[in-house]
């Protein structure tokens, strides 16, 4: 029942990121160049532009192509990501961005599952570093991914790929996106708004990034901490 469950949702990954596609060709009929290289280009200006004329079909248009961008996985969001802070506001910005992006990248978990998964297996049976690895990552998934996708600005795809050849469960890794995306998120909107309009909130920008950066090292501290102190258990358990 498990089984076949989860290919039902990697079957409704695959058709819902083909009705995303098709959805965006029927919004902007022969302008599939202009789509791909607002996409790829990583002009501020030119995103927001491109979103702002769709008029009241903006924010629908935003969230389908921020889907398709990290579903996608190689291609950077924090220009949508921007955008969205810019023209519908932060909060509203945050909101869309967040529930884009976590779709998005669960979407590209199932998919990358389903095509890399037998392959991926071979590869780590192969090397005894990479099955231990492996199921430490099965072990502690959940914890592992979720605060891999609080980091901003983070290679999304590369995670992605490394939750599709690891064996956190699909509960874990949609679970872990939901809660780890929202702040990872928020920061990149919140940052991209005040950077775009620092002249009006230079000194929340400011205070946005000192204390970001200030709760990041503590995270990092102590997590270096924990894993000093996990390996001196280990040694001295052996």
């Amino acid at each position: 029942m498990r089984v076949k469950s989860e290919g039902t949702v990697k079957l409704a990954a695959f058709f819902l990121l083909v009705l995303l596609i098709a959805g965006i060709w029927l919004l902007c009929p022969g302008e599939c160049a202009r789509l791909w290289h607002i996409m790829t280009c990583g002009d501020m200006q030119e995103t927001i532009d491109f979103i702002r004329s769709f008029g009241v079909w903006a924010m629908f248009f935003s969230f389908c192509l921020d889907v398709l961008v990290n579903a996608l996985g190689f291609l950077p969001s924090i220009f949508i990501s921007t955008a969205n802070g810019v023209l519908f506001g932060v909060v509203p910005g945050v909101i869309v961005s967040w529930l884009a992006e976590t779709t998005g990248v669960i979407i590209s978990f199932f998919l990358m599952r389903t095509i890399l998964r037998d392959s991926a297996e071979k590869l780590i049976q192969k090397s005894p570093y990479l099955t231990r690895l492996d199921e430490f990552s099965g072990e502690k998934g959940f914890q592992l991914m979720l605060v891999a996708r609080t980091l901003p600005y983070f290679p999304s795809g590369i995670l992605t790929a490394l939750g599709a050849v690891s064996r956190i469960s699909a509960k874990d890794y949609m679970l872990s996106n939901l809660i780890g995306k929202f702040p990872s998120t928020a920061l990149e909107v919140i940052i991209g708004h005040d950077a775009v309009l620092f002249h009006e909130h230079m000194d929340r920008l400011a205070l946005v990034v000192t204390l970001a950066a200030a709760v990041y090292a503590a995270l990092w501290y102590v997590q270096k901490r924990r894993g000093k102190k996990d390996k001196n258990d280990s040694n001295a358990n052996e």
